[in-house]
């Protein structure tokens, strides 16, 4: 058997997608392999995982948020703002293929930006189909489309049982941020 860099897919309405690839990230972290995370939707927020992140030793591993925040909550970011933040994400996403400095490359809540119309389902397939042999590349965020999850090695599809939102309790600290 050989191995690869694996497409890797965390999709579903359930909690945990990005928390799944953070510990991913983590793991491969400590298997002194390099990580780049783009977040596409996430941005101008202070978010536990910047600050857990930010501590480790070295520059392994590097977090960047490049979006605008959700896209369905009134913040007064124009839709062509968040298309533009997107396209910028993707760029530095195909750079980072290119460059060959990363080992493990996850795009968080990617699926979330072609959901909303910011990225195309082309642009998130040509990205798989231009991934470099080796490197890992994880794709975070709900409603993959199928082509996408076609041409994933590992999906898995987080499904939401109960939610403590659901009940009234707002998100907290450690848990949802």
């Amino acid at each position: 058997m050989r191995t690869r860099g694996l497409v890797i897919v965390n999709t579903g309405n359930g909690k945990g997608k990005t928390t799944a690839a953070l510990g991913l990230a983590l793991r491969a972290w400590g298997q002194q392999m390099r990580i780049l995370i783009i977040q596409f939707i996430k941005g101008n927020s202070q978010y536990g995982e910047l600050e857990a992140l930010r501590a480790l030793p070295g520059d392994r591993i590097k977090i960047v948020q490049m979006g605008e925040g959700f896209t369905q909550k009134n913040t007064g970011v124009s839709k062509e703002e968040h298309i533009k933040a997107a396209q910028t994400a993707l760029h530095k996403a195909i750079e980072a293929e290119k460059d060959d400095l990363w080992d493990m490359l996850i795009l968080d809540e990617i699926n979330y930006a072609v959901k909303f119309g910011l990225l195309t389902e082309e642009e998130v397939l040509s990205l798989l189909d231009n991934k470099p042999d080796m490197l890992h590349l994880v794709l975070t965020g709900r409603e993959a489309t199928t082509a996408v999850l076609a041409k994933a090695d590992l999906v898995t599809e987080m499904k939401e049982i109960k939610h403590p939102y659901k009940a009234g309790i707002k998100a907290q600290k450690g848990i949802e941020f």
